[in-house]
């Protein structure tokens, strides 16, 4: 919901780093790489109930994330690169709900399954909205610098690492944090199908 204002701040904090980091000849790819294996540790540390090495590795992952664009750009971006760091994204954020679905199943299983099927929607409406608009040749312009067409939506980058924040944070309340996005993403869902729906209509502009 609030990405397109954040991406000139994140962008400016990261430019010093990121610099660092390309003047000694790390990739995008290594770091979109490198910050997933980090997201499979923070998993792995959900799994045994370890929250807050689990929530300074989640944040590992998001810096890495921010970074590994940000040296993109400095290198000169590449398909590759954009492919990477999208799909790695996707099965980042289901593994975050199913670390608690496997550290406590009885009470976790069924809202971390709620919660993964939404990101099955927001993620899907997502792609499909993306895959389309490529081949019309369509731009977004709020996200000038994103290797595709990124839609926004009530539930973005920020909003979920927000929320995975707090599952750490309240591990106790886990169920009612997921059921409360989960109801955030379905309706992020239903916005981008009706926004794909009249964008790729025939009569749609």
């Amino acid at each position: 919901m609030i990405d397109a204002r954040l991406l000139p701040l994140q962008r400016a904090a990261l430019q010093p780093l990121a610099g660092f980091l390309a003047r000694r000849g790390i990739s995008a790819d290594k770091l979109s790489i490198t910050g997933f294996v980090a997201g499979v540790c923070a998993f792995g540390a959900l799994c045994f109930g370890q929250w807050l090495p689990a929530l300074l590795l989640i944040l590992l992952n998001r810096l890495l994330d921010g970074l590994d664009g940000a040296v993109a750009r400095i290198h000169g971006p590449t398909d590759r690169g954009a492919y990477l760091d999208i799909a790695l994204d996707m099965v980042f954020y289901a593994l975050i709900p199913l670390g608690f679905a496997i550290q406590a199943p009885q009470d976790h299983a069924l809202p971390a399954a709620v919660l993964i099927v939404s990101f099955v929607g927001t993620g899907s409406s997502f792609l499909a909205f993306s895959a389309v608009a490529a081949k019309l040749g369509r731009k977004a312009p709020e996200f000038p610098t994103k290797g595709i067409y990124y839609a926004g939506g009530l539930a973005e980058g920020f909003e979920t690492i927000a929320v995975f924040t707090a599952m750490c944070l309240f591990p106790g309340h886990f169920a009612v944090i997921a059921y409360g996005f989960a109801a955030l993403c379905g309706l992020t869902t239903l916005i981008r199908w009706r926004q794909g729906w009249v964008a790729f209509s025939q009569d749609g502009p």
